[in-house]
């Protein structure tokens, strides 16, 4: 499969640049991947739209403040006369750090801008705060390895909550605001884990989680630690060969239980966003290489590698609702596997020509 098979165009004011102030009244296209039919509805329709039966799995990950600004530890000689001690600066460049990924106590994975100027061993000290980290990993693409002096977990959180901006994706051009610290997140958002909105969730308000339980509907959470897994480019020309990011996530005894419970009831399974989709797949995946059946999952956490794209069968998840996505991206694969590239680009085309908001503040699909 081509990348150039999952293109589409989006004029640039299509991208929504603010949250709605009602999140429930953004719009939903409704997409019946059988028939390929499309609809068009808003969101706070969900609950009557539905059968009443449904497992709705949503991503509980909270948005940490990620995006941060440093300066680089230069050094300068002390001049002609005096000791020959070495003096530390702040070398002037600002540098922008993007934390993606948490890999174990105080060391981080970083998207570093400018990359070229942090080599190993250089010191970085982020604005505003005592918070200093020495660069001692280099990967592709601006990737870096940060080790943290910070004196526990709970110090570090503190920190950057203080001097963290919001990470915003780069479609939103413009700065973080106050008001994205909130509107930034679902409301069922707990776990500080995500670097990125699981953004279907964004349109969810306590009105409508009561709507859907007193309608019968059960609510099962989860937690993917969404990362360059979820918004990493593809890179390469053929999409079979490009290399997904992997992300952990967790799934608690309760999801676990409900999730099978659902599957032998043959009830659908409606997962709310794209990381939801990746880690319930991942667990199946993992469940039959373990010689179980795709809803005998295993609780806990665990890494997902897995990557999907038209072709996949999926085992666990029947309906998704979904925000629209970039062309050429992950996500977009993923949706065209799950309901079909043409009908998935012909609704997307209905949402450019009906005047859509797209990606993380925009409207979204419910597909069936």
């Amino acid at each position: 499969m081509h990348l150039s098979e999952f293109d589409y165009f989006l004029p640039p004011d299509s991208i929504a640049q603010q949250p709605l102030q009602d999140r429930a009244e953004a719009r939903m296209l409704l997409l019946d991947r059988k028939s390929g039919r499309i609809e068009d509805s808003r969101f706070r329709e969900l609950a009557s739209l539905l059968r009443g039966d449904e497992l709705v799995v949503v991503n509980n990950a909270r948005v940490i403040r990620a995006r941060l600004f440093a300066h680089r530890a230069g050094a300068q000689a002390q001049p002609p006369g005096k000791d020959k001690r070495v003096q530390k600066q702040h070398l002037a460049s600002r540098i922008e750090v993007l934390l993606v990924r948490h890999i174990d106590g105080e060391l981080w994975e970083g998207l570093v801008r400018p990359g070229r100027k942090v080599g190993i061993g250089e010191r970085l000290f982020f604005d505003g705060s005592d918070l200093e980290a020495e660069v001692v990993g280099r990967g592709a693409y601006g990737l870096r390895q940060l080790r943290f002096d910070t004196g526990t977990q709970s110090d570090f959180a503190k920190a950057i909550d203080k001097v963290g901006h919001v990470p915003l994706p780069p479609y939103i051009r413009r700065s973080d605001e106050a008001a994205d610290r909130e509107r930034y997140q679902t409301v069922f958002a707990k776990q500080p884990v995500a670097v990125a909105a699981p953004t279907a969730g964004l349109h969810f308000t306590p009105e409508i989680l009561d709507q859907l339980r007193q309608k019968g509907i059960e609510v099962a959470e989860i937690t993917l630690d969404v990362g360059l897994g979820t918004f990493q480019p593809i890179r390469t020309d053929n999409v079979e060969d490009h290399a997904m990011h992997c992300e952990a996530y967790e799934i608690s005894q309760e999801a676990a239980r409900a999730i099978a419970s659902a599957y032998r009831q043959r009830r659908p399974i409606l997962a709310i966003g794209t990381t939801v989709v990746r880690a319930l797949e991942d667990a199946a995946q993992k469940s039959t290489q373990a010689g179980r059946s795709p809803e005998a999952i295993a609780a806990g956490r665990a890494s997902a590698e897995i990557f999907i794209r038209p072709g996949y069968r999926f085992a666990l998840v029947n309906q998704l609702l979904t925000n629209f996505h970039l062309p050429r991206s992950t996500l977009l694969v993923l949706v065209c596997a799950f309901a079909g590239r043409e009908p998935v680009l012909a609704a997307y085309r209905h949402a450019v020509a009906s005047r859509y908001r797209f990606y993380s503040y925009g409207d979204c699909m419910l597909i069936r």
